[in-house]
């Protein structure tokens, strides 16, 4: 295998992940209405942007188009939900179960932000590789 259809195969990995994550947002909007800080006026609102953000991120790397721009706000969207979302979580629960959650969540979304990091910052160098 090359190098360059391993790197698809992890890209479109995370591009079904994104899918999925996206679909669920519309599926299930009130499961995920508790993640939304209650300082922030919209609500539900929120939960269909993030839907919609993940699926136009998955649908960007499927078909390997702005995912550049699709990467880097990826990130930055997951980056946002550490700091807004799961930090505070982890910070202000009482519970060891819901601070271990929260820690995981964390984790995972930092860990998901640098891949989107690094697809962005090598969409270009791709690019020229396939013409």
């Amino acid at each position: 295998m090359n190098q360059h259809l391993i790197s698809r195969i992890a890209i479109w990995l995370l591009a079904i992940v994104m899918l999925v994550f996206g679909i669920y947002h519309f599926k299930r909007p009130e499961n995920l209405l508790i993640y939304v800080p209650t300082y922030l006026p919209g609500g539900i609102i929120w939960v269909y942007f993030v839907g919609v953000a993940f699926i136009l991120a998955a649908l960007s790397f499927i078909t390997n188009r702005f995912v550049a721009i699709a990467g880097y706000l990826l990130a930055i969207l997951l980056l946002i939900f550490v700091v807004l979302v799961h930090w505070p979580n982890y910070s202000e629960a009482g519970d060891p179960e819901m601070k271990q959650l929260a820690f995981v969540n964390l984790l995972k979304d930092t860990a998901l932000a640098g891949f989107a990091l690094y697809i962005a910052a090598n969409a270009k160098h791709q690019r020229l590789n396939e013409a």
